[in-house]
Formats: structure tokens, sequence, C-alpha cells
């Protein structure tokens, strides 16, 4: 099975180590892993800020890259969740590119749905001795359906103890360029998710969406809490530490 494996920008200017965790997974489950080395963006800021002309090269580009691919993965829902529910509208227009943007939506799938309804993962290489919670991010929830995933190959983990975390699909003040567009909305709702986890009492906060990482770690230590790790659920699972 040979499956292309988005890496996202977030992932590769901001936190590598989710993206080397993702592909140990995927190679643990017995696929063929091709990371296309000139990849960019999957076009998400472009067309949520109504940019339809950057959006659509970004995404032919994306389909020109991964589409000899049997999976394109990401770890993450926000992006798989652009390719998969919205490069349709974007060559709504143009026949022949709507025909291939199809076939590439078809077989586009976030980290953890993968692991589980196409590698069918029994076991993952991953430690964690504590506890954690659990943030449901808006995209991969409502775009991908991810839910129960994430939750089934945190139960492989040796050593770690999920406590649900009050409020767990509701957002976290991110969405991309909504958290700029709305500041001080954005902080109130991050400030909420923060209080939220520290009600759980849990030594980490773990997701699926690194920009919903960098927005909940960022508020927490703004608030002073220099001890609650926020991590991607890739690391936990493929037993990796973020570089400090």
């Amino acid at each position: 099975m040979r499956v292309g494996f988005f890496v996202t920008c977030l992932v590769d200017t901001m936190r590598p180590s989710v993206g080397f965790a993702a592909i140990e997974l995927l190679e643990a489950g017995g696929a063929e892993v091709v990371v296309p080395p000139a990849q960019t963006c999957c076009g998400q800021p472009a067309y949520n800020s109504g940019d339809r002309a950057d959006a659509i090269a970004l995404a032919a580009k994306v389909i020109a890259e991964f589409e000899g691919c049997d999976f394109l993965v990401a770890p993450s829902g926000s992006c798989s969740g652009m390719i998969r529910t919205h490069y349709g509208d974007l060559f709504s227009a143009d026949p022949p590119m709507l025909q291939r943007a199809r076939a590439l939506m078809e077989k586009t799938r976030e980290l953890t749905d993968f692991l589980v309804n196409e590698l069918k993962l029994a076991r993952v290489p991953g430690r964690f001795d504590g506890t954690i919670t659990y943030h449901d991010s808006c995209a991969g929830l409502r775009e991908m359906g991810i839910k129960a995933q994430p939750r089934a190959l945190l139960a492989m983990v040796p050593g770690l103890a999920l406590r649900e975390l009050p409020g767990c699909e509701v957002c976290c003040g991110f969405g991309g360029t909504f958290s700029i567009k709305f500041g001080e909305i954005s902080s109130r709702m991050a400030d909420n998710k923060c209080q939220d986890i520290a009600g759980t009492g849990a030594d980490a906060v773990v997701l699926g969406d690194l920009g919903c990482m960098l927005n909940i770690e960022g508020r927490l230590r703004r608030r002073g809490d220099m001890k609650t790790r926020v991590l991607h659920v890739a690391e936990v699972l493929a037993g990796r530490k973020p570089k400090s």
C-alpha cells in the first residue's frame, strides 16, 4: 500500500516530531510511506480568506503530487478536511480537474482514522506513564468524523489513563483566521478551554491538529501553567517527545 504523507505547514515549521511520529506509525502498520519533497500548503488559509486563485493553484499542486498514491494521509483533521471536503468546490467550474480532485478526495484520510480503519493497527510503539485528556479539534470532528479513532488508539498505550475533558467538542478559539479577526473572543474561548483542561488534573492534553495545539499551549503558558504538556496524538502513540 503506497501512502502519500501530507506533512502540513505547521508540522513542518513548528513541530516536525509530529511528522516523524506519524510516519513511524504508518510504517508500523505496513504502509510504504511516500513524502513528496516539494509539497507545501493544502490551500486552506487562502480558501478561508476568499483568495480562490491561490487556493486553486495550491490545490492543483497537491493533486499532482499525491494522485499517484493509494491514499493521502495527514496528521491533521483541518488539512485533510480541506482536501476531502472543499476541493470539489474549488474545481466546480473545471470538469477535468474536478474529476482528478474527486479521485484524491475519496482517498484522503486523517491519520488516526487511517490507522484504525485502513491499517487496522493492533498495537502502538509508544508508552505514556500518566493521565491525559483529549480535545476534539473542530475540523477533524465535524468534517472528518474523528472521535472514537484516537481514543481507540490511545487505549493501546501502556501506562496511559484518559480523563475525558468537559466540553471536549467545544472550539478552543483558534479557527485559523478567526483567532486573528476576533482576537478577544478567541482569547476568551481559549481561556475557557484551559480552565476545563486544568479541571481534569491531567498531565497532558492531547489532540490531533497543530493549530489547536499551538493555541492551547500558548494560552496555558500565558496563564502561568508551565506543567501541563500539550501533545499531538501521534507523538503519544509513537512515544516521541517533542524537542524543546
